[in-house]
């Protein structure tokens, strides 16, 4: 029995063994997965912080350009619009006002 039970502590002790080191080189392998990371991520948001600066810039230029003009063009022609319409109302309105006087 003494026999088995030191076999059995043998085991363990190199079971523990095989575990600690398994451990350290799962530790180093990580460490150097972070590093990787750390080394590929850093150029990669730089590039993405260079990408949104240039959609910005874009989306400014397009807008200063483009749509800040077609909406005062299109408020323009909304309002001239309106001016046309007002104007055509009254003049037929006098006009309607002045025949039923004559008549």
């Amino acid at each position: 029995m003494a026999t088995v039970r030191d076999i059995a502590i043998i085991i363990l002790a190199f079971e523990s063994f095989v575990i600690g080191v398994a451990l350290i080189f799962l530790t180093w392998q990580l460490y150097r997965l972070v590093k990787l990371l750390e080394q590929e991520i850093k150029p990669l948001v730089a590039s993405l912080q260079d990408t949104a600066q240039t959609v910005q810039g874009t989306a400014h230029f397009v807008n200063e350009s483009v749509v800040t003009p077609t909406v005062k063009v299109t408020a323009a022609a909304a309002a001239a619009k309106q001016t046309v319409r007002f104007l055509w109302k009254t003049k037929m309105g006098f006009a309607r006002k002045g025949k039923e006087e004559v008549a």
